[in-house]
């Protein structure tokens, strides 16, 4: 069979790993002739040409081609089987599997249901968006694979079954991908398109939207919750957290974090993890890096680096969880209204940053807004502003394409030029 793989990312890349060990011709696209250098094997750069898919038999594509693309147009046109690198693993997976999709927090409640099961004694490894692509591990899996999975991955499958599914919330984003916020929601509701009965649809039932795109699911709804337990469901009472294994101490944590953790507890009990190995988990969670991240405390104003919140409303989560806020936000916007981060009632000031700056700008009280042309001048201009009792936020709401790598890069920047300017880590 020939296979073309579009993309020479790490998906791309493992896509292409795995189509070769499984006997197939393959081929890897790429724009750039650079991302193709050390590639094994044929690969084509350059403009895309309808011509590249003739003699294709699968066409397997990664999340930098988005549904409106001309690679992807193409191929639906000349019906040219096509399916995500996760999809394409899948169909070659011989053990259970759990998924998790949501705007937000997919990161953590997939690492941490991994890591319950791995305490509960259960050989688990958490792949798909998080790092690890599924295609490396498909042929040879251990015992149990939580899948993060994203809309891009979701959006081209055909056969991927999770005997766990989890939607977590569901909120705009990556409508610069997506044709629409319907064909985003509609991409994540495939997670459940194949389950049956027996299977399990874990999710937020605090969440309007996701409560709303479960019902139509074939399985087995289980809601879960960050600030009560609901009928049927899991979340916290009291000073416990009510979890399907029985019942463990609640930690010190606001209510997304505590969903997050109940819902990774719901998933990895349905794939065999034991009570003590989840609550062993829960009691040594730690938000994960660039989460709400505590750089330190000086003259009474909190430092706070959360450049994880890519979306308006992974922002808007930070900025409700303290009560005086001077928030740096901005970036490369992915097509999302911004307008709700320039009106939040705990903002005292924001102050705006790259590309969508002048969207902030629109969006906020005249008064409350500043523009700074790097991250440095806007550290600056928060530290001139901020009294005691503030935090100062990073919850830049957009993508950070624009002016960083990554927002693993823009994190580490923030934390680098906070620390470099109150004169070292926590301060008091």
């Amino acid at each position: 069979m020939r296979v073309l793989v579009l993309g020479a990312a790490v998906s791309g890349r493992a896509a292409a790993r795995l189509a070769r060990d499984l006997g197939n011709e393959v081929t890897v696209y790429d724009r750039t002739a650079a991302a193709l250098e050390d590639m094994e094997g044929k690969t084509t750069a350059g403009e895309w040409q309808r011509r590249f898919l003739s003699g294709v038999d699968l066409v397997v594509t990664s999340p930098g081609f988005p549904e409106h693309s001309g690679a992807i147009a193409d191929v639906l046109a000349e019906r040219v089987p096509l399916v995500s690198e996760m999809e394409f693993a899948a169909s070659q997976m011989t053990v259970p599997y759990a998924a998790v999709t949501g705007t937000n927090g997919k990161t953590t409640v997939t690492s941490v249901a991994a890591d319950m099961l791995t305490a509960s004694g259960v050989k688990a490894i958490a792949a798909g968006n998080i790092g690890t692509a599924l295609s490396d591990i498909a042929l040879d899996p251990p015992e149990a694979v939580v899948v993060e999975a994203s809309s891009f991955q979701l959006r081209f499958i055909d056969s991927f079954h999770p005997r766990v599914a989890a939607i977590l919330n569901i909120a705009p984003d990556h409508l610069d991908w997506h044709s629409s916020f319907a064909d985003y929601v509609a991409a994540k509701q495939r997670i459940f398109e194949n389950q049956i009965g027996e299977d399990i649809l874990v999710y937020d039932c605090d969440d309007a939207a996701a409560t709303a795109a479960v019902e139509t699911a074939p399985s087995r709804p289980i809601p879960v919750s960050g600030r009560h337990v609901p009928d049927g469901g899991y979340g916290p009472r009291g000073a416990n957290l009510v979890l399907p294994a029985g019942t463990v101490d609640r930690p010190p944590l606001d209510a997304a974090y505590t969903m997050d953790l109940v819902a990774a507890a719901s998933i990895a009990a349905h794939l065999g993890a034991t009570l003590d190995g989840i609550d062993r988990t829960i009691a040594r969670f730690e938000p994960g890096k660039h989460r709400r991240s505590v750089v330190g405390s000086w003259g009474g104003v909190t430092w706070i680096n959360d450049s994880k919140a890519t979306n308006p409303h992974a922002a808007l989560a930070s900025v409700a969880a303290y009560e005086s806020v001077i928030l740096i936000a901005g970036g490369r916007n992915k097509g999302l209204d911004l307008r709700p981060l320039g009106a939040a009632p705990t903002v005292r000031k924001v102050i705006g940053i790259g590309e969508a700056s002048g969207e902030l700008e629109a969006a906020a009280v005249s008064a409350r807004f500043h523009a700074a042309l790097t991250l440095d001048e806007a550290i600056a201009l928060a530290d001139s502003m901020a009294e005691s009792g503030d935090t100062v936020l990073l919850a830049p709401g957009c993508a950070s394409f624009d002016m960083f790598s990554s927002y693993q890069q823009r994190g580490e920047e923030f934390t680098r030029l906070v620390v470099a300017r109150k004169g070292g880590p926590r301060g008091e």
